[in-house]
């Protein structure tokens, strides 16, 4: 069993940087695929980025790359999203979501088991 609680959001103006948080309970935190992924009002939750256990892979959504970085720090049991570069359309709530080693894209929302409650992004033209 994994919990997991995001942290970090906030109002930011176009162009500024959050850097995200998501703490996880539970001793195999290491073992975890554990990705980011963000809603936004009125549409479909989305892939954002996602980093392996293992090797440390990280992948990205395209609409993100370059200004978003995935990183994990198994010693702490946390995850992290370095934003920078905001834009309006990066608004949405992001949660944190992990799941064990899988052959399925890491981008597919319904092979994560375990999710947070969520993180307001809020960016300001």
């Amino acid at each position: 069993q994994v919990q997991l609680v995001e942290s970090g959001g906030g109002l930011v103006q176009a162009g500024g940087s959050l850097r995200l948080s998501c703490a996880a309970s539970g001793r195999t935190f290491s073992s975890y695929t554990m990705g980011w992924f963000r809603q936004a009002g009125g549409k479909e939750r989305e892939f954002v980025a996602a980093i392996t256990w293992s090797s440390g892979s990280t992948y990205y959504a395209d609409s993100v790359k370059g200004r978003l970085t995935i990183s994990r720090d198994n010693a702490k049991n946390t995850l992290y999203l370095q934003m920078i570069s905001l834009r309006p359309g990066d608004t949405a709530v992001y949660c944190c979501a992990a799941r064990l080693p899988s052959g399925l894209w890491v981008g597919r929302t319904a092979s994560y088991d375990y999710w947070g409650q969520g993180t307001q992004v809020t960016v300001s033209s």
